[in-house]
């Protein structure tokens, strides 16, 4: 049963890699990092030059995005990498 909760996790932290990478690569940044609350369902990604963008064209470029990668997140926030 360990074996399958670990196995699962690790395929999860994947999926939640390739989403991060994705969106790396669609705003063009040179880094960027995700957290996760757990305790209120968010992930937060964290996208360096994500502030060179107007709120509107993140929404063009990054629901699309969101709306085919599958991800069990109340919330996926966006913001700039501090």
């Amino acid at each position: 049963m360990e074996e399958t909760n670990e196995s699962e996790f690790e395929e999860w932290e994947k999926d939640v890699e390739y989403l991060v990478g994705i969106l790396k690569e669609s705003f063009e940044s040179t880094d960027a990092r995700y957290s996760v609350d757990d305790i209120n369902d968010i992930l937060y990604v964290e996208l360096e030059g994500l502030n060179d963008f107007s709120e509107e064209e993140i929404i063009e470029i990054a629901e699309p995005i969101l709306d085919v990668i599958e991800l069990d997140f109340g919330d996926v926030i966006l913001v700039p990498l501090q």
